[in-house]
Formats: C-alpha cells, sequence, structure tokens
C-alpha cells in the first residue's frame, strides 16, 4: 500500500485546527490532551501499514504520548521495537519511515531497539527508563512488547527507581534555583510545575501504588483532599501550557515577559490601577506552583514511607502533642489541631526549641496543611496565640526555617490575611527578582543572620550594631510588614503602617515598641534615598536626617533594615558601594546624634587636611608639599573629598600644577570591588561626555562621580567604577585605563559612543516612564536633576551629551542602579539654568531622549 505523504500531512493540519476549535469552545484540557493522542495513533497507523513491515515490528508510544497525554506542540516519542537486529531492507524501510515523520508534519523522537537493548538503555540511563515505562502498543506485534513490557518491569526495582527519580528532581530544583517564583517560570520543568506532579504517577507506576489521583487516594498515598487539589492544580498547569503553545504554534514551556500579557489577556485578565494583566496571571500561577511544591513535598514522603515502611523506629514522647520519630516532629494524634487549634503554632515551636528535630514526619506536614482553615479570626483574637506567635519571632533558633515552612503550609498568609494577599505577587519593577511574600522572608533571613557569629565575617558592621539594640526581634515584625501593602495601590509605606501598628497593638507590644516598628515600616526607604540620591558632604542634608530619625535606637534599627532590605531585593543590586554610602550616612548621623549638632564645616575640613598631612608624610614629602595645590582648591572639594583622596590627589599633582597634559591616575577602590580614576586636565568642552563614553567602551559602569573645577580653570574629578565585563585581574586594567584616556584628553577626541548593546526583555515588557526634575538648591547656586529610566547601554552618555548640548556645568554624580533601574542625581550648574523656559527645555530633551522606542 502506497503512503500517501500530502494526504497525511493535510490530515494531521486539519486535525490540529480541529483540536484548537474544539478546545476554545469547550475549554475542556483532558479532552484536548486525550484526542490529540488519538489522531496521531491513527495517522502513524496508517502510515506504519504503508511500509509492509515484517509482522514481527511492533511501534510504541513512549513518554508523555505513551501515557495518553499530547500538548498541542509537544514532541512526540515512539519505540520501534525489534525481535532482533534489523535486517538490510527493513533498515532502508525504517528509514524512509522517519523521513514521512517529518514529511507529515510531525515532530518525531524515536528509537529503533531491540528488547535486551531496551534492557541495556533502561539499566543506564534513568530517563529512558521512566520514558519506557509509559509505554503504549500502537500497532504491530502484541506478543513481542508484551515480553518487552513483562521484562521491563521485572528488572525494575521500585525503591531504586524512587530514589534516582527523587535525585533527578533535586537536580531539577537546582537548575531552577530551587524555588518556583522565577520571574519566567518553566510552568513544566520548574519547582511547582507539571514535571512534579508526572513524577509522582512515574513513582507510584513503578511501585504499583496507582496511576491516578483516585488510585493514589485509595492506596493511602494521597488524602481525598489532596488529590482534588491536585488535580485542580494539574488542570491549571495544563491549561496554562496548552494556550502557550497555541498561542505560540511551537513547542514553549517558558512564561517568558514577552508572553505573559498575551497569555493573561487569554486568561482574562485585564489591566488595573493596582496590577498588570500580567502580574495577575502570574500571582495565580505562583499559587498554583506553591501548592504543586507542598503536594509534591507531602506525597513524595508518603511514597517513600509505603517502599521503605520504618517499623523499628520506636516513638519518643515530646509532650501530650507531639512525639519524635527518628529525627521529625510527629503528631501523636490525627486529629489534633481539630480538635486543639493553638497546636498549630506550638508545632512550629516545637521545631525551634528542639534541637534534635530537622523537619516533620508526612502525617504532620498533611495535618497542618488541612489545619490552615482552621487560622480564623477567633483563631487570631486568642491572646494565647497571639503569644505563641511572638514567641516564633522571639526564638533564638530556627525563625527562618520555620517562617518560611509556614508560609509553604499557607499558615503565615492565615494568620497574617494581608501577607496571604501578597503571596505570590510578582513585582515588576526591574529591581526585585522575588515576589513580595519571597522577598520579605529573604529579609526576614538578612537581619537573622546580622546575629549569628557565623556571619559576623559577613556583615560586621551589621553584626556589631545589632548586638547593640534592645530587642532586636522587634526588626523581624518590621520586616514582616514592610512591604505588606505592596499591590493595594497607593503609598505602600504608608499603608503599610496601619497593618503594623494593629499587629503590634492586637499583640501587646509597648508605646515604644509599637512606636519603633512602625515608624521603621513608614520610613524604611529613606536611608536608601538618601545615601544613594542626596549630598552627604553638606551638613543640612544630614540635619534633616537626623531630625528625622531622632535617636541612636531608631537610627540602629533603620540602618540593619534598610541594609537586609536591599541586599533582599536582587542579587544584582547590592554592592559594595552601596554599603559605604549607607555606611557614611550612619556614621555621620551618629556624630551628629552623640555630639548634639553635626560638626561645624571649617572643623571637618581643617580635620581632613591635618589627616591629609600625616598620610603624606609616609611618602617622605615635605610639609609644604601641598600648598601650591591646595591654594587652587576650595571649601567645596574638601568637603566632597576624604583625606585618604586628598592625599592620594597632592601626592599624585603636587609636581605639575600647571600640567600642559591630562594627569590620569586609577587603583583598586579601596572599599570594594571596582577602580576609583582620578582625572586632572585643563577644563576643555564636552568633558564629562568623553570620560563617560570611555568608561562606557572600556566594559565600566560609572557609580559615583565628584566634578570640581580648581580656581585656576583645571578639571580634578574624581570617579567610581565598576567593571561589568567581570575581568579577574583589576590591577592589569590599570595602565590601559590611564594611558588610553589620557591620550582621548590629550587630542580632544570626540566623545566615544558607547555601544547600544541590546535592552533585557525586562525593560521591554515591564518599561519605566523616565521621570526628570530640575529644581534648585536650598542657597540657590546650583540646580539638582534627578531623572529615574529604565538602565540601558549609553544611558550616562545621552545624559552627559544632553547636559553638555545646554551648556550646563556638571559638580557631582550620584548614580545608582536598581537591577533594570536607574535613579540618578547630579549636581549642576551654568548653562541658564536660572531661567525657567531653559530648565524646562533641558528636562524635555532629556525625557524624550531617556524614552525606549
Amino acid at each position: 500500500m502506497a503512503c500517501d505523504v500530502a494526504a497525511l500531512r493535510a490530515e494531521v493540519k486539519a486535525n490540529q485546527l480541529q483540536l484548537q476549535q474544539n478546545y476554545e469552545l469547550n475549554h475542556d484540557a483532558g479532552a484536548l490532551l486525550r484526542e490529540r493522542c488519538a489522531h496521531v495513533d491513527v495517522v502513524l497507523e496508517k502510515l506504519w501499514q504503508s511500509f509492509d513491515f515484517p509482522a514481527s515490528l511492533t511501534l510504541a508510544a513512549v513518554g508523555g504520548y505513551g501515557r495518553g497525554a499530547l500538548f498541542p506542540a509537544s514532541d512526540i516519542d515512539l519505540l520501534i521495537l525489534l525481535p532482533q537486529e534489523a535486517s538490510k531492507a527493513t533498515q532502508e524501510k525504517l528509514e524512509r519511515l522517519v523521513g514521512h515523520f517529518w514529511d507529515i508534519g510531525l515532530e518525531i523522537g524515536h528509537s529503533v531497539r531491540t528488547v535486551q537493548e531496551c534492557l541495556d538503555e533502561a539499566a543506564r540511563d534513568i530517563t529512558v527508563q521512566t520514558a519506557l515505562l509509559e509505554a503504549r502498543l500502537l500497532t504491530g506485534n502484541a506478543k513481542l512488547f508484551a515480553t518487552f513490557q513483562k521484562r521491563l518491569h521485572g528488572n525494575l526495582d521500585p525503591l531504586v527507581f524512587f530514589e534516582a527519580k527523587r535525585l533527578e528532581q533535586q537536580e531539577r530544583y537546582l537548575r531552577y534555583n530551587e524555588t518556583p517564583y522565577s520571574l519566567e517560570p518553566n510552568c513544566k520543568e520548574s519547582p511547582g510545575g507539571l514535571r512534579d506532579l508526572q513524577v509522582i504517577f512515574w513513582m507510584t507506576k513503578a511501585a504499583g501504588l496507582g496511576s491516578s489521583w483516585q488510585e493514589l487516594h485509595e492506596n493511602g498515598i494521597i488524602t481525598q483532599e489532596g488529590a482534588r487539589l491536585t488535580e485542580t492544580c494539574e488542570e491549571y498547569l495544563t491549561h496554562l501550557r496548552i494556550r502557550l503553545h497555541f498561542m505560540l504554534g511551537r513547542r514553549e514551556d517558558r512564561l517568558l515577559f514577552d508572553y505573559q500579557n498575551n497569555l493573561a489577556e487569554r486568561f482574562g485578565f485585564a489591566n488595573n490601577e493596582a496590577k498588570r494583566a500580567s502580574e495577575q496571571l502570574m500571582q495565580v500561577y505562583y499559587r498554583h506552583a506553591k501548592t504543586v511544591t507542598v503536594l509534591n513535598t507531602l506525597i513524595v514522603q508518603n511514597i517513600g514511607a509505603a517502599l521503605t515502611p520504618e517499623t523499628d523506629l520506636i516513638p519518643q514522647p515530646l509532650d501530650d502533642n507531639f512525639q519524635i520519630i527518628g529525627n521529625l516532629l510527629d503528631i501523636r494524634d490525627e486529629k489534633l489541631f481539630e480538635r486543639n487549634p493553638a497546636a498549630i503554632l506550638d508545632s512550629f515551636l516545637a521545631m525551634q526549641e528542639c534541637h534534635e528535630l530537622s523537619g516533620m514526619t508526612t502525617r504532620t506536614l498533611r495535618a497542618l496543611w488541612r489545619s490552615r482553615d482552621l487560622i480564623t479570626p477567633e483563631f487570631r483574637a486568642n491572646p494565647e496565640n497571639r503569644a505563641a506567635f511572638l514567641k516564633l519571632l522571639q526564638s533564638e533558633r530556627g525563625i527562618v526555617h520555620e517562617f518560611r515552612r509556614m508560609n509553604q503550609l499557607d499558615i503565615l498568609g492565615n494568620y497574617l490575611p494581608n501577607f496571604g494577599r501578597i503571596v505570590g505577587q510578582m513585582q515588576h519593577d526591574l529591581f526585585h527578582v522575588y515576589t513580595v511574600d519571597q522577598h520579605i522572608l529573604q529579609v526576614l533571613r538578612n537581619i537573622r543572620r546580622f546575629t549569628m557569629s557565623e556571619f559576623a565575617h559577613e556583615y560586621p558592621m551589621c553584626s556589631r550594631i545589632i548586638s547593640e539594640l534592645e530587642r532586636p526581634w522587634l526588626l523581624y515584625v518590621a520586616a514582616l510588614f514592610h512591604d505588606i501593602a505592596k499591590g493595594r495601590g497607593g503609598d505602600h509605606s504608608e499603608l503599610g503602617t496601619a497593618d503594623a501598628r494593629d499587629f503590634c497593638v492586637d499583640h501587646g507590644l509597648s508605646e515604644e515598641d509599637t512606636e519603633l516598628v512602625v515608624w521603621l515600616v513608614k520610613n524604611h526607604l529613606v536611608m536608601s534615598q538618601v545615601a544613594q540620591k542626596e549630598d552627604l558632604t553638606d551638613p543640612d542634608v544630614i540635619a534633616r536626617f537626623v531630625r528625622l530619625v531622632g535617636d541612636m535606637r531608631h537610627l540602629q534599627a533603620l540602618y540593619l533594615l534598610t541594609h537586609a532590605d536591599i541586599r533582599g531585593t536582587s542579587p544584582k543590586v547590592w554592592n559594595h558601594w552601596k554599603g559605604k554610602l549607607l555606611a557614611d550616612l550612619y556614621y555621620q548621623a551618629q556624630h551628629h546624634i552623640t555630639q548634639g549638632k553635626a560638626p561645624e564645616a571649617h572643623g571637618v575640613i581643617a580635620d581632613r587636611q591635618a589627616e591629609a598631612m600625616r598620610l603624606l608624610r609616609f611618602f617622605a614629602l615635605s610639609d609644604t608639599v601641598h600648598e601650591r595645590l591646595w591654594k587652587q582648591l576650595d571649601t567645596v572639594y574638601f568637603l566632597r573629598h576624604s583625606a585618604e583622596e586628598i592625599a592620594w590627589h597632592t601626592r599624585s599633582l603636587h609636581y605639575r600644577i600647571f600640567n600642559n597634559q591630562p594627569v590620569v591616575r586609577a587603583r583598586p577602590y579601596q572599599e570594594g570591588l571596582g577602580l576609583q580614576v582620578m582625572v586632572y586636565t585643563q577644563d576643555q568642552p564636552d568633558l564629562f561626555a568623553r570620560i563617560v563614553g570611555f568608561f562606557a567602551r572600556a566594559g565600566y559602569s560609572i557609580v559615583d562621580a565628584k566634578i570640581h573645577t580648581t580656581a585656576h580653570g583645571y578639571a580634578l574629578d574624581s570617579f567610581v567604577v565598576l567593571d561589568v565585563e567581570n575581568r579577574e585581574n583589576e590591577r592589569e586594567m590599570i595602565p590601559y585605563v590611564e594611558h588610553e584616556l589620557e591620550q582621548r584628553l590629550l587630542h580632544q577626541s570626540p566623545p566615544d559612543i558607547p555601544s547600544s548593546g541590546r535592552l533585557s526583555r525586562q525593560v521591554k515588557h515591564f518599561p519605566i516612564k523616565p521621570d526628570v526634575s530640575i529644581h534648585a538648591d536650598e542657597k540657590g547656586t546650583h540646580f539638582i536633576l534627578s531623572l529615574v529610566a529604565a538602565d540601558r547601554p549609553g544611558l550616562l552618555y545621552t545624559v552627559a551629551n544632553t547636559l553638555a548640548e545646554h551648556g550646563a556645568n556638571l559638580q557631582t554624580a550620584k548614580i545608582t542602579t536598581l537591577g533594570e533601574r536607574a535613579e540618578d542625581v547630579f549636581l549642576i550648574s551654568g548653562g541658564d539654568l536660572r531661567d525657567s523656559h531653559n530648565r524646562i527645555r533641558l528636562e524635555t530633551e532629556l525625557m524624550d531622549r531617556l524614552k525606549i522606542a
């Protein structure tokens, strides 16, 4: 029988179109998966029959196709089973068959093996063994297929298979950073995805414990409620993956930013004032994924217990409610939480207090999961439960572990309902990489680490400060509430204060402690804003900050919370430069508070000059070496530079104050990673733009710039730059930076235009509308330019070039990058900025140039 490839291709295409139409009409995900399998079965059987293969051969479906679940764009996995090695004629036929697979429009993954070859490959590769476990006869020799199945199952050790799949899952989790809360999760492979449910069936099928949720329930592996929840989650994830495949017309399981908005619309979400449609979609996804990870944990533990019953472990009583089995906490009565809901919190307290415990038994976790709805308003109002919750925060150990466990089991969100609202809520603000609840728990973890001696080397300043703070556990309360009002619309800091105050009053905190927690929640963003955006050499800035802080307790608490908060947003956001800015602000505020006033400017300058002279003596320089340079420098220079920087500049320039050639000196930045670069040259047009362009081309990001013009018309500029290309040895770049930048300035070469580079997809799909403002400082002598924009290559060059075109002179620059978001502040003068029309023109032009096309 001849094969009509064109007819089969048309049939495949018509089937796919019909499936999509049926799905859009009926929204029956299960029917779609089954019907696609049935359609492919028919087509493949026709194709097989057309080749007139020997009757001894078998065609079988394996993997997802064998399971009877084919998604719209999934590969079709086939096994061609041979009784023995194929003859040359059969091999040629098989090659033509494989070619026709593609000709008719099916993406086929195939293997051609004998039974023994299948067994050998399965023994070597757990993935192959798993795919073969789901084999289903399509056509051909049924007896050979039965022999294959019998020998495959005969060689299968359920316990070995279980352990292999468990380890495989752990490795898969590691590939996806062990979190279901990725910005762009894979709805199949990420923790909480469909694979977490499939692996359960692989384990239970191998162990003969069932291949449906109902069968697992009947065999005691899952409760009736668990079966209902898994079916609900599986259905949601199945719909999500189906829609993604249909939307793109190809196989894609990642929920990329590029797809999230369109996918959200297909699920009926629309943008509102508080959240984008994509954020609403992802919050629903994260909540389902979180449920799947809990169910996977419970069920896998139950499968393991069924395969390895530990009859020899004798329970050790812990108290009237709990016992220890092995090193796991176990409830002594299945109905404990129904009978005594207060024991819900007691179980987490027991985990904190009993050092030998490493986890909870399956029945304890299952009972906690079932009991989450017992946390009612009456439960929350009970004084004993409130005392127990505070005790969880005040414990000496296990705080982070137990709060994470409480969040995973929905206990935390039920006890703090407003916390429950932000579970799985994504923050598409270009610098948070965690959902709000995960960010809060990261901040909690960071504060906890400040108290632990094993982390003192990593956070020496924080460790010292928190050791001096009374009742540091209050910081955990502030951490729980600092972002709890995200997504409600309005200022989350203001809205969160009401939640924090209610909690403190309800839980009997003193007025003094309540005031501190509420103040921290309200002002948790202030310290980072002042440190990163304002001039810390200005006594008025410090005085304003101190008036807000008031005393050392508030300063210490705010510093610790701010440090933990910034570190808890994203690994990319924190760096040593931000740490130095926070520390500088802390120490200056501390001096102001403890001394009763800020140091006078002339006193600060005298102290710095004296310290700079002391440092110069180490280089055997005379006591008059500084005089010629310092005569050209004003008060602002000495306020903005440290004694060490003043000494470095003086040592480098004292013998070439009237140099005709530029002087560029670089050194490793002493406060952390990166380079510190000094530029000294006769002032020239577009100087800042030239320097910015050079650094961008050389692969450096400017994080701080101090621009100064001497009395005799020279530019003395200082930069701190970070290597964005992560080159291993920064010292090796110093000669290049010094020589190349000197040459560009000497020849007054046109500014290097930075490479445009690529915008991150996050910036493309969650753009930030640029915001630019220019206003006079309090003295009216300079102007402060503030901008917020999506970060991208060449951004700082664009700003520098625009300022130069308008004749504006730059005095200082504070460059703040928060993930993909730039928040920069510049002190500028000149350029007719006193004229409001000129300021508006500059603002408008900057806004236009900062827009992303």
